[in-house]
């Protein structure tokens, strides 16, 4: 019929797709076979950028063509850096035509040519990135080609921060960019949090803008203990600016995320690890770290006892997760001496093993929570108090539970201790996909409790007993048993565990 727009069938769409396909297929492998055959006569020219181009703009994902680009752009660079070296003067008697010399001072310089290379590349990375705002090539090519730059526009990429950040404010690559970017312009970190503020105001929901907050807020407001991760108070503004956030949407994970990195200790991620317990004997020494450590090497690990000095090495790892290490160098103990363990920055005091005479210890327990002032307390508490309102009205709010046992922990450990394991368990429910994070969460709380007990414990360092009403998912901390000869626990719960009860000091095999 005249006047109507002919509407393709299904099966006509299709066979036009399928077309469409097939000859960007064959346009692709046209294209990647005159590239390859050029790159293996080493013609790094400009029709092979053109090549590039022609496939990077419709998949700026392919790492092989960026690789190649960039040995067209050093090999472009080289050759205009020996334009620019100093020429040796003509002989005298050839003197230059004047409208000869017109033309070369007209003619681009090569530092003027090496920027429109650079402005080239810049250019083409912004359309790729219009195609794929998430591609890790086009970003990773953008900063490459800014570090070659000696003049490179600082100020320029700010603005291009600014303005992929209006289109979506949460790509965290565009985030990650504009921490480099600042980093080179010099921005300052206090005016970089209030441009995080805005966006929190503007968004809740954009992790990637608390995820910035948090390293920004530990470099402007340290905590000098470093058992936060900022002065107490900006903690307290911090705290109550994400508790109006969580609220706001209950469900949203954003800030939810953000408060429990404020109620941990996240300033002490980037610290070296520090001894959680050492045994040592006659026949050799067993050394327990408070997180992993790939190469124990790396670290002076001296005994002193008076004027003698013994370095103990080599040390092997005991457990897979490189936290136990063992040393099986003899050593002549004497009972009546004191002995001193020094670890780089730590100098530690041993301890005589009770019933023997030939064995001495460190223990220092996993600390559970970090002190804090009575203005912080009173804002813990407060917030708190919030969020079993909130439960009231939702019950089941995963969020909820889950930080109002961390701030419970936070106002006290032991004496929420209960409530806490009772809110883990209903998680489990609640959030059943993450039943096992919340088992394994609960005997983390357990065993740090515990550990902080046993020293007033009876038999305490031959003895670690467990009662028999304690349940656990698993056994974490088990580095800290290693100056154990016993561990005494139900043999339900043993078995349950299976072989992931630690191995004693005895066991050990010095």
């Amino acid at each position: 019929m005249h006047g109507r727009v002919k509407v393709r069938t299904t099966e006509e769409e299709r066979e036009r797709k399928r077309k469409e396909q097939a000859l960007k297929v064959r346009a692709y492998r046209a294209a990647m076979g005159r590239i390859q055959a050029k790159r293996a006569a080493g013609e790094l020219d400009d029709e092979m950028l053109s090549l590039t181009v022609q496939i990077l703009q419709r998949n700026p994902d392919v790492t092989t063509l960026w690789n190649i680009r960039r040995e067209c752009v050093l090999e472009k660079l080289s050759k205009l850096s020996k334009e620019a070296e100093p020429q040796q003067p003509e002989p005298a008697g050839d003197q230059e035509q004047p409208e000869e010399k017109n033309e070369k001072e007209a003619a681009p310089q090569p530092e003027d040519r090496a920027q429109s290379v650079f402005r080239c590349e810049l250019d083409l990375t912004e359309q790729c990135l219009m195609v794929n705002p998430k591609s890790y090539n086009a970003w990773h090519h953008r900063c490459w080609t800014l570090e070659q730059n000696p003049l490179a526009d600082w100020q320029r990429e700010l603005h291009l921060c600014n303005k992929y950040l209006k289109f979506d404010e949460r790509n965290f690559h565009t985030w990650d960019y504009r921490r480099y970017v600042t980093e080179k312009a010099g921005v300052p970190a206090a005016q970089e949090l209030d441009f995080c503020t805005e966006k929190i105001k503007v968004n809740f929901s954009n992790y990637s803008s608390w995820h910035h907050r948090s390293l920004l807020l530990p470099e402007l407001y340290p905590n000098e203990q470093r058992d936060r991760p900022m002065s107490e108070e900006k903690l307290k503004q911090e705290l109550e600016m994400v508790l109006t956030a969580a609220f706001t949407d209950p469900n949203d994970s954003s800030a939810w995320f953000y408060q429990r990195w404020l109620l941990g200790s996240g300033a002490q991620l980037d610290r070296a690890p520090k001894v959680a317990a050492f045994r040592l004997q006659s026949k050799g020494a067993v050394l327990a770290l408070d997180k992993p450590t790939p190469d124990l090497g790396e670290l002076n690990i001296e005994l002193v006892a008076g004027e003698q000095k013994v370095t103990l090495s080599p040390w092997l790892p005991v457990d897979s997760g490189r936290t136990t290490w063992k040393c099986q160098l003899p050593f002549d103990y004497q009972k009546n001496s004191t002995y001193t363990l020094k670890l780089t920055d730590q100098e530690l005091n041993l301890l005589p093993l009770p019933g023997t005479e030939d064995g001495a210890f460190y223990f220092a327990p996993p600390h559970a929570a970090a002190s804090c002032s009575q203005e912080l307390l009173s804002e813990l508490k407060t917030q708190l108090q919030s969020c079993l309102d909130l439960l009231e009205y939702e019950p089941d709010s995963k969020w909820t539970l889950l930080t109002s046992a961390l701030l419970m922990r936070a106002i006290d450990v032991s004496a929420n201790h209960a409530k806490n394991l009772e809110h883990l368990g209903k998680l489990e429910k609640v959030d059943a996909l993450r039943e096992g994070y919340y088992k394994d969460l609960a005997a983390r709380w357990t065993l740090e409790l515990e550990l902080a007990k046993w020293p007033q414990a009876p038999g305490f360092p031959r003895k670690f007993e467990l009662a028999d009403e304690v349940s656990l998912a698993s056994l974490p901390y088990g580095q800290y048993l290693i100056i154990a000869d016993e561990l005494n626990m139900a043999t339900k719960l043993r078995e349950e565990l299976g072989n992931r009860v630690p191995k004693t000091f005895s066991e050990l095999k010095l």
